[in-house]
């Protein structure tokens, strides 16, 4: 990352010397005004994207993979908690910081009781709730007759597919963490800071699934190892979590990131849950990004030999869903115990010392180490960093060599009489007229481009959303109609604990298989979409970027001819140059622009429980009625009115599905794509602009102050002379810049 920093560095003085250039042209009094107002504009926003570019790095894998335990081997550190709460839902970030600090955001009082809300919905034993009272969790007897609901569950209820049910899990966290936390809870979000010696107070948060489910946002800041400032290493939730939603926020990070490690522990290897989650990124168009860490646990082997053949072996097995997967076996905990001996407990000095020991692990994993520093490097620096390095370089470049020009022209008008200077002004005026027509003609034409290139994507996206051609709404709909439940399977809880019951599991296990289709397959076909888009916004706005530039060439060509006539050559080559379509991720990065959150849970009420017990009612009084008719007796009133309340489920499911969908279609048309093209799209204006800005500043000004005697002409050309140095030597570095560029690709 060295090198990558030095050139940052040095790319950030050359903007603020450009920048400061700019200033030293208003030195001479009324010379340029606000003529160079939008190459201070452009030099303004690199700075910001060059101090503020984010790398975003997400560590994926399931839990007890040893995710923390790499992350803080990077950092150096036992920064994150090892072997955190596993139905937290929280994505914790890092990036490198001056000081410690862990900034998390709280959730507001109305988003904790909206959770709450979500997961009573027909819950069992309400017989202490009103139908029309919203849940609060503020209020003593909500908590207590909540606390009393919750321990009149059965087993089945707290137990799930062999794992404890995600919404009592959630409603108990919630009662447990709620004396610690209420002071900190506001109407809004509200951000604590926990630094330097209080850091490890953090740990209290994310590492109990009590406190952790109050948390809406982590960031850490850490201030040791060898991570770049604008890079943010994120720790995931365990990969294999039973909880879809919380795939769902996995899937929300990974949008933005620039590299994927899975994390795989070599205890277990390669399990189902890798293998599915691994082929979500897949659909999702993201595994060409994705490196794979074989976390190594020396404990657990006896050998190199053996250790290599488990690799050998989650090759082949990963090669079925990526081919030539990149691994690296690296042990995270001897790396981070190596990295801070001072730090460990007795117990962990001594397996530091068993460790060191066996040669062979150790040198393989240090020599793994190494190799994957190396490479993520090459994937970082070369690839990514050198990109976003030179569209800003491109662009300081053309300004630097602008301004060396308009000095150059300056000058040679002051070594003219006034006459001779001011029939070259004359002519320069008449040809700025046609570079500002010129100007109007690409800005009108561009817009026009891109309202097509709006309407392309909003019937894309129409079309991909649509209830009847459409194929992920109509396949919604589909395993919603087709969901079938074996009512023998809840007879039991029929029998035992009654009707509600019954019908609370049956609507748990269809929704969380609901949840789960959305984050395994909608949402992974979201999202290919979107990025099939963005590919195609990209490829567009080049074809039709090649066009503005001839168009560029052209109007500067022949003012180049004009001034060449009058002994003034163009010292500037860099509008010649190709134009470079702005890279999209730093457009949205500088925009704010993200994708809408992938397409969420679907929220319920309680009507279908209503509606259901009506039906009970109904199907009871027939019963009774035939009792009194002496009519046979079938005795399944509750398995119809069941099937009568999962039909109704079904229906009001469906319905909501169809608004959701219509509503994040109108998401992701009007707040994302129309957006971004519009982005890109000024952003490529931007850039013919300062091609063109030296051409089109008035000129006049120079000799009018010289001739009116306003201004000493010796001291003009002394300021411009000062000038033309300092520009010579910005150009100077920029070349130099882009040949260490060029040598690092």
């Amino acid at each position: 990352m060295e090198t990558y920093n030095f050139l940052k560095e040095e790319l950030v003085k050359v903007n603020r010397d450009i920048f400061s250039l700019l200033s030293d042209t208003k030195s001479i009094a009324r010379m340029a005004d606000d003529s160079f107002a939008d190459w201070e504009k452009t030099c303004n926003g690199i700075r910001r994207q060059i101090t503020e570019e984010i790398i975003r790095v997400a560590v994926v894998g399931p839990i007890k993979s040893g995710k923390s335990t790499f992350i803080n081997s990077l950092f150096k550190g036992d920064y994150l908690k090892r072997g955190a709460g596993v139905v937290t839902s929280i994505v914790t970030r890092i990036r490198s910081g001056k000081l410690l600090n862990a900034k998390l955001l709280f959730k507001s009082w109305d988003e904790i009781n909206a959770d709450i809300e979500q997961a009573l919905v027909l819950f069992p034993s309400l017989s202490w709730r009103s139908e029309s009272d919203r849940f609060d969790i503020r209020r003593k007897k909500e908590r207590i007759d909540l606390q009393q609901a919750l321990d009149a569950l059965g087993t089945e209820h707290l137990i799930t597919r062999d794992a404890r049910n995600v919404n009592s899990v959630l409603l108990t966290s919630y009662l447990k963490g709620y004396e610690r936390v209420q002071a900190v809870i506001l109407a809004d979000n509200v951000t604590r800071h926990y630094r330097d010696g209080s850091f490890a107070e953090h740990r209290d948060f994310v590492g109990s699934e009590t406190l952790a489910v109050y948390l809406k946002d982590v960031q850490l800041e850490i201030n040791t190892g060898t991570i770049d400032s604008n890079i943010e290493i994120a720790d995931c939730q365990g990969s294999d979590s039973s909880n879809p939603l919380h795939i769902v926020m996995i899937q929300d990070y990974l949008l933005t990131t620039h590299l994927i490690l899975y994390v795989i522990s070599s205890r277990t290897g390669l399990r189902e849950a890798d293998i599915r989650f691994l082929s979500m990124i897949n659909k999702m168009g993201i595994m060409d990004n994705t490196l794979f860490v074989v976390n190594c646990d020396f404990s657990e082997h006896e050998s190199l030999v053996e250790l290599n053949a488990l690799i050998a072996k989650v090759k082949e097995e990963l090669a079925l869903i990526k081919t030539d997967p990149e691994i690296f076996p690296i042990s995270a905990l001897f790396n981070l115990f190596k990295a801070q001996p001072e730090h460990l407990s007795p117990k962990d000095g001594l397996r530091l010392e068993q460790w060191e020991k066996e040669s062979a692990l150790t040198v393989f994993s240090d020599q793994e180490t190494e190799r994957f520093k190396s490479y993520v490097y090459q994937k970082l620096t070369r690839e990514r960093y050198a990109l976003l390095l030179k569209n800003h370089l491109e662009r300081l470049g053309v300004i630097a060599a602008g301004i060396d020009q308009w000095i150059y022209i300056n000058q040679n008008l002051l070594s003219r009489d006034a006459d001779s200077a001011g029939e070259i002004i004359s002519k320069v005026a008449q040809h700025q007229e046609s570079v500002k027509r010129m100007k109007t003609v690409i800005k009108n034409t561009l817009d026009g481009a891109v309202q097509k290139m709006q309407q392309k994507l909003k019937s894309d996206v129409d079309r991909f959303f649509d209830i009847r051609s459409g194929k992920v709404i109509k396949d919604v709909v589909e395993y919603i109609r087709s969901y079938r439940v074996s009512y023998d399977e809840y007879g039991e809880n029929l029998k035992s604990t009654g009707f509600s019951n019954a019908l609370y599991l049956i609507f748990q296990d269809f929704k969380h298989a609901l949840d789960t289709y959305m984050a395994e397959t909608v949402n992974p076909e979201v999202i290919r979409f979107v990025r099939t888009e963005e590919l195609w916004i990209k490829n567009h706005l080049d074809s039709i970027a090649d066009p503005y530039h001839l168009m560029v060439q052209d109007a500067l060509s022949d003012y180049n001819q004009m001034m060449k006539s009058f002994g003034i050559i163009n010292r500037a080559q860099a509008w010649q140059k190709r134009i470079r379509l702005p890279d999209l991720e730093s457009i949205k990065n500088q925009m704010g622009l993200s994708l809408p959150p992938a397409v969420a849970s679907l929220r319920y009420t309680a009507k279908i429980k209503t509606e259901a017990v009506l039906r009970l009612g109904f199907y009871t009084v027939v019963k009774l009625f035939k009792r009194l008719l002496k009519k046979p007796i079938q005795g399944k009133e509750e398995v119809l009115a069941l099937e009568d309340g999962v039909l109704r489920m079904k229906r009001e499911t469906e319905k909501s599905i169809i608004f959701l969908f219509k509503d994040y279609r109108e998401n992701i048309k009007f707040q994302y794509f129309l957006k971004l093209i519009e982005a890109v799209s000024n952003n490529l204006y931007e850039a013919l602009l300062d091609r063109f800005q030296a051409y089109v500043t008035d000129l006049s000004n120079m000799v009018e102050l010289v001739s009116q005697k306003r201004f000493d002409k010796e001291q003009a050309s002394e300021i411009l002379k000062e000038m033309e140095l300092t520009a010579r030597q910005i150009n100077q570095r920029i070349d130099a810049v882009r040949e260490k560029i060029e040598t690092i690709n």
